[in-house]
């Protein structure tokens, strides 16, 4: 029997089939009684789960990134479908299509991989052509960056997410930097590339997305400045002429302020040109992609509105079809 994906599901349809489990908890309910809250995925998306009447035993028959085969209905709560599970079992993987959960696309890496080479190969300047390339030229750097997220949920939230936003946020820095001649569009390109490299090792790469002892204490900003630390000292050992300061001081504070309030995380708020450029093009592009996965996975039925949504503090246009 064929499955349906994810986002192909549809309110008060039956359901018999295999999903990932992304995440797990065991809540209790104001009566005493526990269910169990779940995150199901395929390589379509995700949905929301609920087993009521559970326990210990249903709650540590699997694990979170096992495959479980699923049996429920779904049903739509606050504008948002989910699955009502009666039955739940651990699977083994011989029993799954893997195509089914694989979301990264190994052609799409591939296609921005090569963009980002050109990119840097175009550069004029030396020093930050040197930088860029240092990266794309280290296999073990690249091999964890084609597949990384860029986040947990919200935006690019799947593998091979962080490579894509990073690409497109570059190629959004090469059409705004030339409409404002004050601006060092190489320098922006570059802070764009670097912006988020420190996710490779704040959010964990396999199975499940979540932060890894790395991400929770230190945060991919830091990490990110680090990272770029020992790429120039690295650099510089192999000989060449030195990164000059006052660019690695550039590029550092782009790092560090791209979220551009200290209250969104930043430890320094955007003080040169290109810092306030890249924050503004991230927050676009990160905002522009959030709510096209919030309109494309709505199914509210008032219209052309989605239901209101909390991240985003309002209700959104849902265009006709």
């Amino acid at each position: 029997m064929p499955r349906t994906a994810i986002n192909q599901l549809v309110e008060h349809q039956s359901v018999d089939q295999a999903f990932q489990a992304a995440d797990k908890q065991l809540r209790v309910n104001r009566q005493g009684g526990k269910y169990l809250l779940l995150k199901l995925t395929d390589r379509s998306g995700t949905i929301s789960a609920m087993v009521w009447n559970a326990d210990e035993r249903i709650f540590d028959s699997f694990d979170r990134g096992d495959y479980v085969s699923c049996e429920g209905r779904t049903q739509v709560h606050n504008g948002n479908l989910q699955l009502i599970v009666t039955d739940i079992q651990r699977m083994d993987p011989a029993e799954v299509d893997l195509t089914d959960f694989n979301r990264f696309d190994a052609s799409e890496a591939d296609r921005f991989t090569t963009s980002l080479a050109e990119i840097f190969q175009a550069f004029e300047n030396e020093h930050l052509r040197r930088v860029g390339v240092a990266f794309i030229d280290d296999p073990e750097f690249m091999s964890r960056f084609r597949i990384a997220a860029a986040a947990v949920s919200n935006h690019h939230a799947y593998p091979g997410g962080l490579l894509r936003h990073t690409v497109e946020l570059m190629e959004l820095a090469l059409l705004v930097g030339p409409r404002y001649p004050q601006l060092d569009t190489e320098l922006l390109v570059l802070g764009a590339f670097l912006h988020d490299i420190g996710k490779v090792d704040e959010l964990s790469s396999g199975g499940e997305i979540s932060y890894t002892d790395r991400g929770q204490l230190v945060g991919h900003l830091i990490i990110g400045v680090q990272m770029l630390g020992e790429k120039i000292t690295a650099l510089h050992a192999d000989g060449g002429e030195p990164i000059p300061t006052v660019l690695r001081l550039h590029l550092e504070h782009m790092i560090l302020s791209h979220h551009g309030l200290l209250e969104f995380g930043s430890p320094k708020v955007p003080l040169t040109l290109e810092a306030i450029v890249l924050h503004h093009i991230d927050n676009l592009d990160a905002k522009v992609a959030a709510a096209t996965s919030i309109i494309e996975s709505d199914v509210s039925a008032d219209g052309n509105w989605t239901n209101y949504n909390p991240s985003m503090g309002r209700k959104l246009w849902k265009p006709t079809k």
